[in-house]
């Protein structure tokens, strides 16, 4: 009789759950383990069992399945691969691995022939049975070149068999989802030209400029593809705006965070081409170093090599193992618990999540295979930070996602390659290249509409110009401006010194990058910007703030600050404008040290004129003008800021909060009656106002001594006038003149900026208004006061010299410490003869016991400050202490002949004698008594260490001295003084 099915489903599950029944899942894990470098044989079968040790104590897996992992090796020769598959029947239920992606046909051939299932991570072609156990590298590949509009690709690999192999099918798989994939090459490494014929090959290719490397990744020990980096610099590749993507990076989780890469640290140039490399690779919650040793510590993990010394694909394996089981599960729970085959893993429906080695991980829909979060890395000096994510495709609705911006943008040291068409990644939409005369008419055809619709756009200013208005994450670094300085020029001196040429705008990779949320000063295409932050602003700009923000932009004069674009990206809506390195006009004359005649102000007071009175004569008022928002750029030129914001304000529906101090500015007649934007004589009085700063350096109406809210109330209800007091000797009586006319209660009797300007310029007639005479003048009050500055720096810089090379001539022997100053090595050296001291202290033990550790501290201290006072006039070297140990040596380093058994014979007589009349500060009534040993012979000194280097010595001669006075007597000193080679004293 034949049971059902489901019968016999059921009563093996009851047996396993009854544990009197289970069954054995046989898993094959295939890979090319001898040919990696960083990958002994150990290492996959470590992370097999890792995996299968944590699968026992998952309880939702099944307790009837029992997981066993048998290790195959994949041989580096694809043809030997080949033969070897044919040999692998009968070794398990699911093969999972197979990385060479040539053995991918004849693999899924020979699984179907055994009726077993294949999860291989190198198989990229959809139309084979395959689960995959990684995301597939191409899907993810696609997302990230379709964010970047990036069509045009080329790809170069390694010469080993499985990169050529791996090299082939990532060319395949992206024209299969609609790419025109360019040369794929192979860089051969017999000659040394090799990477410099495959890099002129992608050179020559119309449109490559962005490059996938089938190759070991240069952070975890690939020489090929330092090599070809290295030669991309050479050529100058980087900085022409060329793109690197390593693809073995997408099939494991390479270190990330807080970790800093020797390879790069230990390499200038290579930091510097590194920087055109866009590492894509699988995120994790843990960098795998920090994973590893957990394990190692959990003892999980029983070898005890270092985490730096393994590849990340170990955790690849583990993931791929426990991809498996879980897949296994979610079968047999779908089949009604019966025994599951490995050919119907392939149509695993997913739908669960996992803990990974190092990352939360999933299952995919639909046979999808494994889905995890990726991440894009961009090169930060010796480290890498994230600029993208990329969620689990099985998240989205369709099989490709889109990548997420991050707070840290990308920086393209030479540019950003150009877009292309997006047709390519549309499949319903077909590109084509044109060429000859065809290619003319359709050019024609799209040129001659477009061409009318602007020219009826540019005539009727219906439509505001929005190229490169809207700024985001994408067209500005944000940069700490503080701490970048000196790092900025650091790296600058180390370019000079390799003469790498790249294009200015790379020098962003010289700044500390930071958020645009912690600061307001950014690089945008090679120049400094600065970002005015409305608070509360919108998410986005509207059409009508775009076109009145399009006007004040094309307003141009030496004067004015530009404004350059909207910031509108991370809850930010801000006016980015260029940036002014010397601070507002306020700051210049809070500075003490700056000295400002009056040469020198009435310059900065001039181009304030000029910047109002262009504003003016295009009807347009300030309404916030103040020495806050009068910059003063690197030339010394002040320029008007924040002009029109009142509009932009207006337009997006804000209010700014306005502090009582930042009204001081303010005309009387607009403190009674606001008007939004303000007015022209408005704009005057707070040109007064800014002439009294100038003049008197001090803040508005800072001589009245009076809290803001009282001035402005008085502004408010005159009489008595209330306006700053000046004394008239500060500067020219008609500038004091002026300013009395500009602040004058009756708005219509102040005058406009164009009568300013003629007075302003009649003040200094016979004398020269210029700041560069101005300039020269001061530098040679700077120069002669600069002399006596650098005298007396050099005189203190001298006395501190004096006191490190004292200190540590105390710690090292002056000969030693002058070698490691220059910088020299200092090799060990040979001392034929010289005399050794040792001496403790009896009873220190006991001594210790009784006494408190800050007491004891306080016993050695006082006894061997005695002791080094004794040496000093002797001519011995004391070496070092250690606990009660006193170690001094004569004819070391400075050599004396035989005179050093007489010298460490006197000093010794002489510490017996000083030790005799010492007392314990804490137990007066205990004698303090020695042993001392001492014995002549050869040695040899040198330094230990780099960091605390000790002067030690070496030799017979040490322990004869160190097992003297352990055997000696208590207030005695017992050794061989053989100086002359026949004294011996006992």
């Amino acid at each position: 009789m034949i049971l059902p099915r489901w019968f016999l489903g059921v009563c093996l599950w009851l047996l396993s759950f009854a544990g009197v029944w289970t069954a054995t899942f046989k898993l094959a894990l295939i890979g090319p383990w001898s040919c990696d470098p960083m990958f002994s044989m150990a290492m996959p079968s470590a992370a097999a069992n890792l995996a299968l040790t944590r699968l026992r104590s998952d309880s939702s897996l099944s307790r009837g399945y029992w997981y066993d992992v048998k290790l195959l090796d994949e041989d580096c020769s694809t043809s030997k691969a080949l033969a070897e598959l044919g040999d692998m029947d009968g070794y398990g239920h699911i093969y999972v691995g197979l990385f060479n992606p040539s053995l991918c046909h004849a693999a899924s051939l020979l699984a179907q022939h055994w009726e077993v299932g294949l999860a291989s991570p190198g198989c990229l072609d959809a139309d084979w049975p395959n689960l995959s156990p990684i995301t597939p590298p191409s899907r993810v590949l696609f997302s990230v070149l379709r964010f970047f509009h990036w069509a045009h690709v080329g790809v170069i690999s390694a010469p080993a068999d499985i990169w050529r192999g791996t090299g082939q099918e990532v060319a395949s798989a992206l024209r299969a989802l609609g790419l025109p994939v360019g040369p794929v090459l192979t860089m051969e490494t017999k000659n040394q030209d090799g990477p410099q014929q495959a890099l002129e090959a992608i050179r020559q290719a119309d449109k490559v400029k962005v490059v996938i490397l089938c190759m070991t990744s240069v952070l975890i020990g690939g020489e090929d593809q330092r090599k070809l980096l290295l030669a991309a610099l050479d050529m100058g590749m980087v900085s022409d705006g060329y793109i690197f993507i390593p693809y073995d990076a997408l099939l494991y989780a390479l270190p990330y965070q807080d970790i800093v890469f020797p390879q790069l640290t230990n390499s200038t140039q290579l930091r510097h081409a590194y920087s055109s490399v866009m590492t894509v690779t699988m995120a994790s919650d843990q960098n795998f170093y920090q994973a590893f040793r957990h394990a190692q510590m959990n003892r999980e993990i029983r070898s005890a090599v270092a985490a730096t010394q393994v590849s990340p694909l170990f955790g690849t394996i583990f993931n791929m193992v426990y991809y498996v089981a879980k897949a296994v599960e979610e079968r047999r729970e779908a089949g009604g618990g019966g025994w599951v085959t490995g050919d119907q893993l392939v149509q695993s429906d997913g739908g669960f999540s996992f803990q990974g080695f190092n990352q939360v991980l999933h299952g995919g829909k639909e046979g999808s295979g494994l889905q995890a979060r990726y991440v894009v890395l961009d090169c930060d000096g010796d480290q890498l930070v994230p600029t993208h994510t990329l969620a689990p495709m099985h998240t989205a609705d369709g099989s490709i996602r889109s990548l997420k911006p991050l707070s840290h943008s990308f920086v393209f040291p030479g540019g950003k390659p150009q877009s292309s068409s997006s047709c390519w990644f549309n499949p319903d939409k077909p590109c084509r290249d044109t060429d000859g005369v065809m290619g003319f008419f359709d050019c024609m055809l799209i040129c001659l509409p477009i061409g009318a619709i602007f020219f009826w756009i540019r005539k009727n200013r219906t439509v505001v110009n929005n190229t490169k208005l809207i700024l985001t994450l994408d067209d500005i670094v944000f940069i700490d401006a503080q701490v970048s300085k000196k790092k900025l020029n650091d790296e600058s001196i180390m370019r000079s010194l390799l003469e790498i040429k790249t294009p200015f705008r790379s020098i962003a990779r010289s700044y500390i990058l930071t958020t645009p949320e912690s600061s307001n000063i950014g690089i945008m295409e090679g120049d400094w910007v600065w970002l005015k932050k409305i608070p509360g602003g919108n998410t986005t700009a509207s059409q009508n703030t775009q076109k009145l923000f399009s006007k004040l932009r094309e307003m141009r004069h030496e004067n004015l600050n530009l404004y350059l674009g909207l910031f509108v990206d991370s809850g930010i809506f801000a006016l980015v404008v260029e940036h002014c390195p010397r601070g507002s006009l306020a700051d210049l004359l809070s500075d003490s040290e700056m000295r400002l005649d009056w040469m020198f102000k009435s310059s900065l007071l001039m181009d304030l004129i000029k910047g109002m009175k262009y504003l003016h004569l295009r009807r347009l008022s300030h309404g916030r003008l103040k020495s806050t928002n009068c910059l003063v750029d690197g030339r010394f030129v002040l320029k008007i800021s924040d002009y029109g914001l009142h509009m932009i304000l207006h337009s997006e529906g804000l209010n700014m909060v306005v502090d009582p101090q930042e009204l001081l500015w303010t005309s009387p007649e607009l403190l009674r009656c606001p008007v939004r934007g303000g007015s022209m004589a408005g704009d005057v009085f707070s040109f007064s106002i800014i002439i009294q700063e100038v003049i008197s350096r001090t803040p508005p109406y800072a001589m009245m001594d009076m809290p803001a809210a009282e001035i402005l109330e008085r502004l408010k209800e005159p009489p008595p006038l209330c306006r700053p007091i000046i004394p008239i000797d500060e500067a020219p009586a008609d500038c004091l003149n002026l300013m009395n006319e500009c602040w004058n209660e009756d708005p219509a009797k102040r005058p406009c900026f164009d009568e300013i300007f003629k007075q302003f310029r009649g003040i200094n007639r016979g004398r020269k208004a210029n700041i560069i005479d101005s300039m020269l003048r001061m530098l040679e009050q700077y120069s002669s006061n600069l002399e006596d500055l650098i005298r007396e720096r050099t005189d203190e810089l001298e006395v501190e010299r004096s006191k490190t090379d004292k200190l540590i001539g105390q710690l090292l022997p002056k000969s030693v410490a002058q070698a490691l100053k220059k910088g020299r090595p200092v090799r060990p050296e040979h001392y034929s003869d010289c005399t050794l001291y040792f001496s403790d202290i009896v009873g220190f033990t006991t001594i210790s016991a009784l006494s408190e550790p800050i007491e004891v501290v306080d016993l050695l201290n006082d006894l061997y400050t005695m002791f080094d006072a004794i040496i000093a006039s002797h001519d011995v070297y004391k070496v070092e202490t250690i606990g009660d140990a006193y170690m001094v040596a004569s004819g070391i380093p400075n050599r004396n002949g035989n005179r050093h058994a007489a010298e460490v014979s006197n000093m010794s007589l002489d510490i017996l004698h000083s030790i005799a009349a010492f007392k314990i500060k804490h137990m007066p009534e205990i004698k303090v008594k020695i042993r001392i040993g001492l014995h002549s012979g050869p040695v040899v000194a040198g330094v230990v260490g780099l960091t605390m280097p000790r002067y030690c010595l070496f030799g017979d001669t040490v322990t004869t001295a160190s097992h003297m006075e352990a055997s000696g007597l208590r207030e005695r000193f017992r050794g061989h003084l053989l100086a002359d080679g026949t004294r011996r004293l006992q």
